[in-house]
């Protein structure tokens, strides 16, 4: 009897607080510069809506004339901007990354994409251009041909440290443990597969009883740790990255494209597998030397990267010219100069 009136009382003393926990906030109106919304209200109560537009000359930084935003408990699902109707939203681009305004948009000019591991820029574009509020030339990331798919699956094993994708980049590890009762050929119960050339190696399988063999294995090859071999290649325009207990990473330096695997093992014989090279993967313009630009020096470009020249002004010429010119496997290419205008519908 005593029990239930104390929680009689502890209700009657605490109503607010047990109201307060499960009621949403409501959201106070937004500003927008350079258009309007409706309706109009001073606060809007938790998943109420409105509706804006923008004025002439600007645009919203979601698609069509129109858009809307939700009160979710105290804060507005977007904010509501309008901006010129020049600039671009962000594209969406599968499988790619770039770097990200913090004011969620973009004025006219180029972004350079970057493909997620396993994947490459189609026809080595990389550059997505902004004109006249439209993305031109998105590029497009494929998959690689040396990437590989997700692993194949291990009777009596699973695959640890490594959550689930369906694409790998060239050189990834992933690592596999037995189930309780079996083992792989080796020292403990874990092994490594590798992606090669679009394909898994093939891995020790999981017995249920210990049997004798290489400390790895590939294609019939034996591998040993790296510290058998002794001192790490070295490669010009590229250098070790990444030292593990059965193999090491190279990466090339900038504007150079490694060739060959990137990942290099040692041999049970204490000799290391192909060493890859770095080759140069860039353009270079000498824009005091290029006719109708206007002189800066001497410019670098990677392979697949766009980039905009200025070109010298004649006096017939009211507005500024520009060119854009591409690295194409070591050969640059410009387009006409033009005005922004003469760009937008491709002159």
């Amino acid at each position: 009897m005593r029990i239930s009136y104390l929680g009689f009382v502890l209700l009657i003393w605490f109503p607010g607080a047990l109201h307060g926990q499960s009621a949403p906030q409501s959201c106070s109106a937004p500003t927008l510069d350079g258009g309007f919304f409706a309706p109009k209200q001073e606060t809007y109560p938790h998943g109420a809506q409105l509706a804006y537009t923008c004025g002439t000359g600007r645009k919203a930084t979601v698609k069509g004339w129109w858009a809307t935003s939700t009160c979710q408990n105290g804060k507005w699902s977007h904010e509501l901007q309008c901006i010129d109707e020049k600039a671009c939203i962000p594209p969406t681009i599968p499988h790619a990354k770039y770097t990200e305004n913090s004011n969620g948009w973009y004025e006219e000019g180029h972004i350079i994409i970057t493909c997620d591991k396993g994947y490459q820029d189609k026809n080595q574009d990389a550059t997505a251009e902004c004109i006249n509020g439209t993305w031109s030339s998105v590029p497009v990331c494929e998959k690689s041909l040396q990437a590989c798919g997700a692993p194949p699956k291990i009777p009596h094993a699973v695959i640890i440290n490594q959550e689930y994708q369906d694409v790998f980049a060239a050189d990834s590890e992933v690592e596999y443990e037995c189930e309780d009762g079996f083992t792989v050929e080796g020292t403990d119960t874990t092994k490594t597969i590798i992606c090669i050339a679009g394909s898994w190696t093939t891995g020790p399988p999981c017995r249920s009883s210990v049997s004798s063999g290489s400390n790895g294995r590939e294609g019939g090859t034996q591998f040993t740790t790296i510290d058998k071999c002794g001192r790490f290649p070295q490669i010009s325009d590229g250098d070790v990255v990444e030292k593990h207990e059965m193999s090491i990473k190279y990466r090339c330096s900038s504007f150079h494209k490694l060739v060959g695997r990137e990942t290099v093992r040692c041999y049970s014989s204490g000799t290391w597998s192909e060493v890859p090279t770095c080759k140069d993967a860039y353009c270079s313009v000498d824009t005091a030397e290029k006719d109708g630009f206007q002189s800066v020096g001497v410019i670098f470009l990677e392979y697949g990267e766009r980039k905009r020249f200025e070109c010298e002004k004649p006096y017939s010429w009211s507005f500024p010219h520009y060119s854009f010119g591409r690295c194409t496997n070591g050969r640059m290419s410009f387009t006409k100069c033009c005005n922004r205008a003469e760009h937008a519908v491709g002159c």
